[in-house]
């Protein structure tokens, strides 16, 4: 992923108001199509400039190629609220984000994401790197806004569930690993979606921890079908459950494998 610094400039008198407002709701529109990153963007004054620095998945990602059309909107706005289109400029490489996945077809993928991950929740199933979703079709209305708010909702549970610290620590884990929970029905609804218009088999994530033993760990089923999805060797270190029909990948509780 790249560092890289948008460069806005004022051709006629203007307000802050009407800048702030048409460059957050530029920034929101490309974070919504999967072109930047992360959720906050803070905006540096300068003389009749206006900068703003992100997190991109690859360097191009911000070519107009990959606009949606509520960006295409947004670039309006900016004309409307008298600033010009942003110059790009890459910084570099940023060292503590993954490498994006090669533009290819994967032979399968997954819908994943953790608290700490802010790269796209779509990875590629033989090499696990993030998948920009710039580079597939909009999932629903327009762009991958469905897509990235799911994401956000789960990293919410998931942080609750790691801190541990309140009662709502239950609920959240709920969210993320009971197959009839909003949270979950919501994001396998999305898998097949993004199946249906990508055409690569999609899986969801179900995150487990918790249980009696290991041995019951092992002993666990397909949460929706009954069927067996135990593997022989986990894939990438963390599934060790895969169920082809269901289109569900699961790990052995967490807290087992840390014995």
């Amino acid at each position: 992923m790249y560092v890289v610094e948008l460069e806005f400039e004022c051709f006629d008198n203007t307000t802050f108001s009407a800048v702030e407002k048409a460059i957050n709701g530029l920034m929101e529109a490309l974070r919504f199509n999967g072109q930047v990153l992360g959720r906050e963007f803070p905006i540096v004054v300068g003389d009749g400039e206006f900068f703003v620095r992100a997190v991109c998945p690859e360097k191009d990602s911000l070519h107009p190629d990959y606009h949606s059309d509520y960006v295409r909107v947004c670039f309006d706005r900016l004309t409307q609220a008298s600033v010009l289109a942003p110059k790009v400029r890459v910084l570099g490489q940023d060292l503590n984000s993954e490498e994006t996945a090669e533009n290819r077809m994967p032979s399968w993928q997954i819908l994943y994401t953790t608290y700490v991950h802010t790269c796209s929740p779509l990875r590629d199933g033989d090499s696990f790197q993030p998948i920009p979703l710039y580079r597939n079709p909009p999932t629903l209305n327009g762009d991958h806004k469905s897509v990235i708010k799911w994401q956000t909702e789960w990293q919410a549970c998931d942080e609750l569930q790691m801190a541990g610290g309140c009662r709502a620590e239950h609920a959240a884990l709920k969210e993320i690993t009971d197959v009839s929970s909003d949270l979950f029905r919501r994001g396998w609804d999305l898998r097949g979606r993004i199946e249906y218009i990508t055409k690569i088999p999609t899986y969801y994530y179900q995150y487990q921890v918790g249980g009696t033993s290991l041995e019951q760990q092992q002993q666990r089923v397909c949460p929706r079908c009954g069927g067996e999805w135990r593997l022989d060797e986990p894939l990438h270190d963390i599934f060790h459950f895969r169920c082809d029909k269901c289109r569900i990948v699961s790990n052995l509780s967490w807290d087992f494998l840390k014995l």
